[in-house]
């Protein structure tokens, strides 16, 4: 399946900015299931410095505002072929050793929720029944409900409220994977939804390593393995590091977001 995105992003602030930077993981990377046929990033009111992959290969677009700016759009472009895999992704590659992906992180530590749904989990941890067990799991015993959870959320935030999103399905996806010894990590991308093509905001799964297959996706939140729909930007140990923006600016001013999001079967 051919996939066309645009995603325009402009920050609008009450005071002018006179430094800012921004890190940008808004570029897909090419992998085994998925060929960038085209991509470009623009920046107004801002420019690009420079470019560089990062540890996990994703491809960071380093920003600054021009001094003084009110308001910046970044917007990035592109098509991306995708082909059906049933979520497995393949060998693992890149600049991090497997292990490193055990590692817990702020945002995926376990706690005493964590391994109490843990405990719930039958089966042989790490094998594809287990691992899809536990996304059916998080899936029944956290709602996906949008504007009720923080950014700054950890799995076990997320479980003691009871409710979040997609972010908050992978950490606790993260979580238990790694208790449990599982190496796992967090993607962040496009979906394209089956009943409009405007989207509010970029997606987030979850991708677990599993012996003779390699790395496999789980889409926590709508219960199924990434299909053609799916869009791969940027992975990382959690949302921190595969954030699609993330930066600095000096300025007391308040900022205001708008998202513009579409993405389209070519």
């Amino acid at each position: 399946m051919l996939l066309k995105i645009r995603h325009q992003t402009t920050y609008s602030y009450a005071e002018p900015v006179y430094y800012a930077l921004q890190q940008l993981r808004l570029t897909p990377k090419s992998t085994a299931t998925q060929v960038v046929r085209s991509w470009d990033t623009t920046v107004t009111g801002g420019r690009k410095q420079l470019s560089f992959s990062d540890m996990h290969r994703n491809t960071v677009d380093l920003i600054s505002f021009d001094p003084g700016a009110t308001e910046v759009t970044v917007l990035c472009q592109g098509e991306v072929e995708v082909r059906d895999s049933a979520g497995v992704q393949g060998e693992h590659g890149g600049f991090m050793p497997l292990w490193m992906f055990n590692r817990p992180t702020a945002a995926t530590k376990a706690g005493p929720l964590v391994r109490k749904l843990l405990s719930t989990v039958g089966d042989t941890p790490g094998t594809l029944q287990w691992l899809h067990a536990l996304s059916a799991a998080i899936h029944g015993r956290v709602a996906y409900e949008t504007g009720v959870s923080a950014v700054t959320w950890t799995a076990e935030d997320a479980l003691a409220a009871g409710h979040g999103v997609c972010q908050d399905h992978s950490h606790i996806f993260l979580a238990c994977a790694r208790a449990a010894g599982v190496p796992c990590r967090y993607v962040s991308g496009y979906l394209l939804m089956d009943d409009r093509i405007d989207q509010e905001a970029t997606h987030a799964w979850a991708e677990a390593h599993v012996p003779d297959l390699g790395w496999v996706g789980f889409d926590i939140s709508n219960a199924i393995s990434p299909d053609t729909r799916y869009v791969k930007i940027a992975t990382g140990l959690d949302y921190a590091e595969a954030a699609p923006v993330s930066g600095t600016r000096f300025g007391s001013g308040a900022e205001s977001l708008s998202v513009q999001l579409q993405v389209a079967q070519q």
